[in-house]
């Protein structure tokens, strides 16, 4: 059997990557007042970011439209016999209910939607291994069981500089993003039941970035960690430092710069730094 891989673009997987493995995806959007962009192909996150500082409105966001991801199914269908579709959390987007109902409009095609229940390259880390999975003729069961697995060792760890455009997005509630304003912290965030929540609160960035490093190192040491992504909002010289000093420690773990994008830097804001591992 042909097993294809699709994900959102919201995982923000390297090029060379989604190339390599034959990744399909399809985009999610950011909209400015009335103007509606696709993020990766009508505008890049450099654009995004630098858009945000000069508009007026703070951008919303979109999940795909169900006839472009029935017509990405068609289009995959036409090689393969199977699909594994793996999306952003359901707990912040539709876009995974919205794939499972595009999944059974396809004749004769097989949509095996997942939830990732998380975003960004943690999700990347799946979609990565499936197609991993797929490429060397591993069946959809086991693809499955393995994406379950990763699942239960997943790790991931994010704080932002202004929870305000997480209260604004609604994905935390105003009474969490008005208490984490006030005593002016750092909280470091998690998603929990497929939601974003705070996992701690912590005063500043600095210390907040050393509590994350902390719980990977304790990981590491363990012998828990295959895989490590530093993940940056418009901030890149953080996160290759996190990683140089990651890698110091530890240079046969493999490791990956990877960013937040126009439509989860909507939520997250600029200077947003995060980690993931399993």
């Amino acid at each position: 059997m042909s097993i294809a891989v699709m994900t959102d673009s919201t995982a923000y997987i390297p090029e060379d990557l989604l190339d390599a493995y034959q990744i399909y995806t399809v985009p999610l959007s950011v909209q400015f007042g009335e103007e509606s962009y696709r993020e990766e192909i009508d505008i890049s996150t450099e654009a995004f970011y630098h858009k945000v500082k000069l508009s007026k409105d703070f951008p919303k966001t979109s999940q795909p439209p169900i006839g472009l991801i029935l017509e990405k199914y068609e289009e995959i269908s036409k090689k393969h016999d199977a699909c594994i579709s793996i999306h952003l959390s359901s707990g912040i987007s539709g876009t995974y209910q919205t794939a499972a109902s595009a999944g059974n409009m396809v004749s004769g095609f097989k949509v095996y939607p997942f939830d990732s229940e998380i975003s960004a390259m943690a999700q990347g880390f799946y979609v990565v291994e499936a197609a991993k999975m797929a490429r060397d003729g591993e069946t959809v069961e086991a693809i499955l069981a393995r994406l379950e697995k990763m699942k239960e060792q997943m790790h991931a760890f994010f704080m932002v500089d202004d929870l305000g455009n997480l209260q604004r997005g609604g994905r935390l509630s105003s009474a969490q993003a008005i208490v984490g304003s006030l005593l002016q912290v750092k909280p470091i965030l998690h998603f929990q039941d497929k939601v974003i929540v705070p996992f701690e609160k912590i005063r500043t960035q600095k210390k907040a970035i050393a509590r994350i490093m902390g719980m990977l190192e304790a990981n590491a040491e363990a012998d828990r960690v295959e895989k490590v992504t530093f993940i940056h909002a418009n901030n890149v010289e953080a996160a290759k430092q996190m990683e140089a000093d990651f890698k110091e420690k530890h240079p046969d773990i493999e490791t990956l710069i990877s960013y937040f994008g126009p439509v989860i830097g909507t939520h997250l804001g600029e200077g947003a730094l995060g980690v993931a591992w399993y």
